[in-house]
C-alpha cells in the first residue's frame, strides 16, 4: 500500500512539475498557471498547488486559504499564528533612509529581521546585509558582510544593504509567472504559492535582495512571530523566493519596520513619500543623498545620506 502511495506522489510530483514548467514557458497546459517547482514535500494537496493568484482570489477564497495556512503552521510548527491579508494604505507611498554617518554596523537590524520575518534560521536567511567598507570610498569589491570583530572598526564605515523597492524592479520584468509585483504603496511583494522557484527575480535584482528557500525554514515554535501577514512574513516554504517587503505587516498597520525600531543610533527613518511633513521628505530634501547603482535606473525607494 505505501509503495503505491509513494509512486503517485512522485507521479503527482511530475505532472505538477511539468505544468509549472510549460505555464512558465506560455504554453499554458490545462489552462493552469506555472506552480511550484520545488514544494511537493510540504503535504500541499493538488487543489493547494493550484491555488489562484492572490490577484484574482475574492474575499471569502482568501479567508478559507489564511485559515488552512494558519492550521499548516500549528501542525508543522507547533505555533499558533493569526495570519492577515494586510492591504496597501490608500495614497501613501513607503521610503527608507539610512544615515551612513550614524549606522555602526552592530548589525542589530538584521537579527530584528530575522525575528519580525519568520526567517529560517538553519539554513540561516538574512534579508540585510550590512556591509563594511573603508572610509573615503565605495569600493564594494573589497567590502564584506561576515566580519566578526567589535563594531565600529576603525577606518570603515557601514552600509546595510536590502530591498531598494525600486520604482522601476527589474525582479518583477523577469517572473515568467507574475508572481511578483509592485503595490500601490511601492513594495513589492511575492505571491508565495505562485512562486516556481526559477530565480530570475533573484538573478535580475542589482542589490541581491532576495533569497531562495532551499529547505523547509527551521524555526522553534517558541521563536515563530504569531503576527504574520499572507504576503509578508507568513512562514514560506521551501522552493520559493522571499525577500523583504518593509515589514508589511507592521508598517501598513501604523507601526514601523523592525529594523528600524532595533537600530541603536538612529540611523534609519522610514515614512511616507507623499507626506511634505515625513522625515524620509526632509531628507531627501535637505540632506546629501546618495542612491546605490542609480545608473542603472531602477529608481529605488531606499536612499543612503549623510550629515
Amino acid at each position: 500500500m505505501s509503495n503505491n502511495k509513494n509512486k503517485d506522489n512522485v507521479s503527482r510530483r511530475e505532472f505538477v512539475k511539468k505544468a509549472a514548467f510549460y505555464g512558465a514557458a506560455g504554453v499554458g497546459l490545462f489552462g493552469l498557471a506555472a506552480t511550484p517547482l520545488l514544494k511537493r514535500d510540504t503535504g500541499d494537496s493538488f487543489k493547494d498547488l493550484f491555488q489562484k493568484h492572490y490577484s484574482k482570489l475574492n474575499e471569502a477564497e482568501l479567508k478559507i486559504i489564511l485559515k488552512k495556512l494558519e492550521e499548516k503552521t500549528k501542525e508543522q510548527y507547533g505555533a499558533v499564528v493569526q495570519i492577515d491579508d494586510d492591504k496597501p494604505i490608500k495614497d501613501v507611498i513607503f521610503g527608507y533612509a539610512l544615515n551612513l554617518d550614524v549606522c555602526i554596523g552592530c548589525r542589530k537590524c538584521v537579527h530584528a529581521c530575522v525575528e519580525e520575518n519568520n526567517q529560517s534560521r538553519d539554513p540561516a536567511i538574512e534579508y540585510i546585509r550590512v556591509l563594511e567598507l573603508d572610509k573615503g570610498g565605495f569600493n564594494l569589491e573589497h567590502a564584506g558582510h561576515k566580519y566578526e570583530h567589535e563594531v565600529p572598526r576603525e577606518g570603515k564605515f557601514y552600509m546595510p544593504v536590502q530591498c531598494h523597492q525600486c520604482e522601476n524592479p527589474p525582479c518583477v520584468k523577469v517572473c515568467p509567472t507574475k508572481a511578483t509585483w509592485q503595490e500601490p504603496d511601492g513594495i513589492t511583494v511575492v505571491d508565495y504559492n505562485w512562486c516556481i522557484g526559477c530565480r530570475y527575480c533573484q538573478a535580475a535584482c542589482p542589490y541581491y535582495a532576495r533569497r531562495f528557500n532551499f529547505f523547509k525554514p527551521e524555526i522553534k515554535a517558541e521563536e515563530v512571530n504569531p503576527r504574520q501577514s499572507y504576503l509578508g512574513n507568513r512562514i514560506r516554504p521551501a522552493g520559493v523566493i522571499e525577500k523583504c517587503t518593509f515589514c508589511i505587516q507592521r508598517t501598513r498597520r501604523g507601526l514601523m519596520p523592525a529594523c528600524l525600531e532595533a537600530c541603536p543610533t538612529g540611523a534609519r527613518k522610514f515614512g511616507d513619500l507623499t507626506d511634505q511633513q515625513s522625515s524620509v521628505r526632509y531628507i531627501l530634501e535637505n540632506k546629501n543623498v546618495y542612491v546605490f547603482k542609480e545608473e542603472l535606473g531602477t529608481i529605488p525607494r531606499f536612499f543612503y545620506y549623510f550629515d
